[in-house]
């Protein structure tokens, strides 16, 4: 299982749990910034132990094939991480297929970083993974995250009425597709 992939820029790594810090931190830097885009988050999502618990699980959906997840860092600074993105719902056999999510730091948006990010992981996902379709979920309202995906190739096919839960209120999200047209 490879855990390291680079861009130009960036290094996307897969992480276990003696980065639980550094995750913490960057979930507590960008607390405000999220609020908007995830579910409501309890005191314990900030700790130490918490996250531990969640890089453990994540790397077991990752060795299963369940999922992919890789931490975004700058290549000239591997102490701070600007976010994440999520390959996640790994169905195989007929579907070959999976939700993709993300985020960024508030300070590194609009540099193309996200972009970048989510471009490798695609790669990975069709080349690697031999997926057909990635699905993202985006709200109406975040034009920024549907600009990116837009520019990656994504479509839109509908909108899903009411489809989770953010912020204790519920959202509805355009379902944007890339499909890999080599599977």
């Amino acid at each position: 299982m490879q855990t390291i992939y680079e861009t130009e820029r960036l290094l996307l790594k897969v992480l276990d749990k003696s980065y639980a810090e550094m995750v913490v931190d960057y979930y507590l830097r960008n607390k405000s910034f999220l609020e908007e885009w995830e579910p409501v988050r309890s005191e314990e999502f900030y700790t130490k132990q918490y996250q531990e618990e969640q890089l453990d699980k994540a790397l077991t959906d990752i060795k299963n094939n369940n999922s992919l997840i890789l931490w975004i860092f700058k290549k000239q600074d591997k102490h701070r991480i600007l976010g994440s993105i999520a390959f996640t719902n790994i169905v195989k056999g007929v579907f070959l297929s999976s939700y993709l999510g993300y985020k960024l730091d508030r300070d590194e948006i609009n540099k193309g970083y996200i972009t970048e990010a989510i471009q490798k992981g695609t790669e990975i996902m069709f080349n690697e993974h031999g997926l057909h379709r990635i699905e993202a979920n985006i709200m109406p309202k975040n034009k920024r995250s549907l600009r990116v995906v837009e520019k990656l190739g994504f479509y839109n096919e509908g909108v899903a009425y009411k489809y989770l839960k953010i912020n204790e209120k519920w959202e509805d999200h355009i379902h944007m597709v890339l499909l890999n047209d080599k599977v």
